[in-house]
């Protein structure tokens, strides 16, 4: 019986985890990288859980008072700090991949957490397996993915990760933490009022994320051919970027400049790529990876040490260097 009731209390945010995978039409997210988002978010859990037994020692707080106010603090930050990471190194381009990494994350917390409170009880029973799975489970995995909505809604703004993106969704996480720690409503109640607020809230940024998508897609797709089909006919002088890179004779020697444009035309070729694969994954179809691509990939890094930090500013504007469009290249090695 016991383990039955540990298991109602991690199921259901698995559960809502794997719903929310499933209702990822793009496939922006692979299934290998919610795993280990999960191991980090159990790793994380256990470090929060020693932090707060610290604090607890040495502060002499009362441990149901620190419940209230310290452990939101401390939990919340040790959650975001993966994900804010994974934000920051452009590994996320939309509002849904961040919401399911968050989300990812917090499911992970809450299975360590519930086993651990399940253990230590004398007699857990099936109505507090119910509480703790569809309750503080769903609140971990929600308080996560609303604070990386908000983080990657600012650095889609702003066009990278900015601080005072940041700061908002983690203040926002650690209330809707400690409201639920307060039990200001019956626990029934709270659950409930989650399991109605919540999937509304996902399915809004499912369908915003997933309209603006397709704008991207639709945009970046026409641009990119226009200017490959222009670098492939000889015609590239022609065109601005052509113009520009001869303007630059003068700023830079040509190897630095003939880099600039081999760097140009193989981010339009990966970016064209990673935009096929996504119209693929999103029919159904999981397309091969060639190793030309890979092979691709290396020599994109291997340029943008060679243009240095000027080149890469001066071609900036041919690039699509927002956080966005960045972010392909690291779906591509997904």
């Amino acid at each position: 019986m016991y383990t039955f009731n540990v298991i109602i209390s991690v199921a259901p945010v698995v559960f809502f985890l794997l719903a929310l995978i499933f209702f990822d039409s793009y496939k922006l997210v692979r299934f290998r990288t919610v795993v280990l988002l999960l191991l980090i978010g159990i790793v994380v859990a256990a470090a929060a859980f020693e932090a707060n037994t610290f604090l607890i020692r040495i502060m002499a707080i009362d441990p149901e008072y620190f419940s209230l106010y310290g452990a939101p603090i401390i939990e919340e930050l040790f959650k975001m700090i993966y994900v804010i990471y994974l934000i920051g190194a452009r590994k996320t381009g939309f509002l849904v991949d961040a919401a399911i990494y968050g989300f990812a994350v917090g499911c992970g917390f809450a299975v360590f957490e519930n086993i651990y409170y399940m253990s230590v009880l004398d007699d857990p029973s099936m109505e507090i397996g119910f509480i703790r799975g569809l309750g503080t489970g769903i609140m971990h995995g929600g308080a996560t993915a609303g604070m990386a909505i908000i983080t990657q809604n600012a650095a889609e703004r702003h066009g990278q990760l900015v601080w005072q993106g940041v700061l908002p969704g983690y203040i926002l996480a650690v209330i809707v933490h400690s409201v639920f720690n307060h039990f200001l409503l019956p626990p029934v109640m709270m659950t409930l009022l989650q399991l109605i607020a919540l999937p509304i809230l996902l399915g809004v940024v499912f369908y915003r994320s997933e309209q603006s998508l397709r704008r991207w897609l639709d945009v970046g797709l026409d641009t990119d051919v226009e200017l490959l089909n222009m670098i492939h006919s000889g015609h590239i002088t022609q065109a601005r970027v052509g113009q520009y890179l001869q303007s630059l004779k003068e700023r830079f020697p040509g190897k630095i400049l003939a880099d600039m444009f081999c760097l140009i035309h193989i981010h339009l070729e990966l970016s064209l790529r990673a935009k096929g694969i996504m119209m693929m994954r999103s029919h159904g179809f999981e397309p091969y990876i060639e190793s030309e691509m890979i092979d691709q990939l290396d020599e994109l890094k291997f340029l943008e040490t060679s243009v240095g930090t000027t080149g890469r500013i001066a071609i900036h504007p041919f690039l699509h260097m927002s956080n966005r469009d960045l972010w392909h290249v690291y779906f591509l090695r997904k």
